[in-house]
């Protein structure tokens, strides 16, 4: 992945240091301006770039500097593609004089809105000259769907420099939109639907290609890879807490291991309780999962205790609240098999909580072997760390084809 590096970074983190305090954090973000005009080019960027912003950014935090930590994640998502450069130079301009001129940007915009309010007023014109007592919804209704169908507008081949809105085009393509998101696996439902809809014949390839299924499986290692880069972020967010992790994990069963065939819709099975992520193994059988802290977490992972590593309580409550979970489960197993189809004799739990960051004194081998010893005497609810999940997913991915 390329790594941006423009004058609007650099504008944008001389404004960082006007909020740096710390002498270390100044020295950090110098180090990040030199980098950045040390090279050949203009502006230097690469995976060095990445290093030494996540390097203020930790710097940062070491030292409660939290309003740097938030201005430099602007910068790592600008550099890493994840915020748009007309987002992130209007979002720099609210620094900027409110009597400086339109930008080049916002000129676009309002010239884009007056084109498309004209176009609307002659859109509505026309529809009235040829249905005189038309009423406002009528007229609205025909309105969005001209609008729906704007959005696989074609080039006209007889006369170049037209364009044509072919009227029924969102309707087909709603339906392919609905095929990708429910039977097939594709990384962006809308714009494969909306490729296909505006080249015809690309449905009779499609159909025809028996290497269409490699593009699809690619397209797939591509979602999840993304997905991936996601949730570390979250799991290395030192601010996440379990709801942050929770969206970036939502959807994702593939990462808990290939036993897992779907994600169940209801969380909320037995009255009081509700299950952070449910699970349906290929057998039928429920998997809860329960969300805990990651980097934030509150406590340590393990504690030594006659010369050995063992979980702290803040894992065994954890673990004792998933028990809990599965006793709720039994007792409620006839009517959730009854009225949902979901079987809960068999369920287990996995606990995800901790990183080996949050005791950077004790090293991740030993904690992840405490905790692995602790799995072995439980029958149905297992402990393990974000950062071991997510490695285990990575190394997993890697291997898939």
């Amino acid at each position: 992945m390329d790594v941006r590096s423009d004058f609007a970074l650099k504008l944008q983190l001389k404004h960082v240091a006007g909020h740096a305090v710390d002498s270390k954090v100044k020295d950090a973000l110098a180090a990040v301006v030199k980098h950045m005009t040390s090279g050949r080019s203009s502006y230097r960027g690469g995976r060095a770039l990445v290093t030494l912003l996540k390097d203020v950014r930790s710097t940062a935090a070491a030292v409660d500097e939290w309003q740097v930590v938030r201005l430099i994640q602007d910068s790592l998502d600008y550099a890493e593609g994840r915020i748009l450069r007309p987002d992130f130079e209007e979002r720099y301009r609210l620094f900027q004089l409110s009597t400086e001129p339109l930008s080049s940007h916002q000129d676009y915009l309002a010239r884009t809105l007056s084109a498309s309010l004209a176009y609307f007023m002659q859109l509505g014109d026309q529809y009235l000259q040829q249905h005189p007592g038309a009423s406002p919804s009528e007229l609205l209704t025909h309105v969005e769907a001209i609008a729906l169908d704007a959005r696989y507008m074609q080039q006209s081949q007889e006369r170049p420099g037209r364009y044509r809105i072919l009227r029924g085009s969102a309707e087909v393509a709603a339906w392919l939109e609905q095929v990708f998101h429910e039977r097939v696996d594709v990384e962006d439902p809308e714009g494969t639907a909306r490729r296909i809809v505006m080249s015809p014949d690309s449905l009779a390839v499609l159909a025809a290609d028996r290497e269409g299924q490699l593009l699809l499986r690619a397209a797939e290692v591509q979602r999840r890879r993304r997905g991936l880069k996601v949730l570390r972020m979250a799991v290395e967010d030192p601010e996440a807490n379990e709801r942050d992790l929770q969206r970036a994990l939502d959807g994702q069963y593939w990462i808990f291991g290939g036993q897992f065939a779907s994600q169940a819709i209801r969380r909320r099975l037995v009255p009081g309780d509700e299950i952070d992520i449910p699970l349906i193994r290929g057998d039928g059988a429920l998997h809860i999962v329960e969300l805990k802290r990651s980097m934030s977490l509150h406590g340590s992972l393990v504690k030594r205790h006659r010369g050995c590593w063992v979980p702290t309580a803040e894992v065994h409550d954890a673990m004792s609240q998933a028990v809990n979970y599965l006793v709720g489960l039994d007792e409620h197993r006839i009517r959730i098999r009854d009225e949902l189809g979901i079987e809960t004799r068999r369920a287990s739990a996995l606990v995800l909580i901790g990183h080996p960051s949050v005791q950077p004194d004790v090293a991740e081998e030993d904690i992840n072997e405490a905790l692995r010893t602790l799995n072995t005497h439980m029958s149905r609810v297992e402990a393990v760390t974000y950062k071991e999940l997510v490695d285990n997913a990575e190394r997993a991915l890697s291997g898939w084809r």
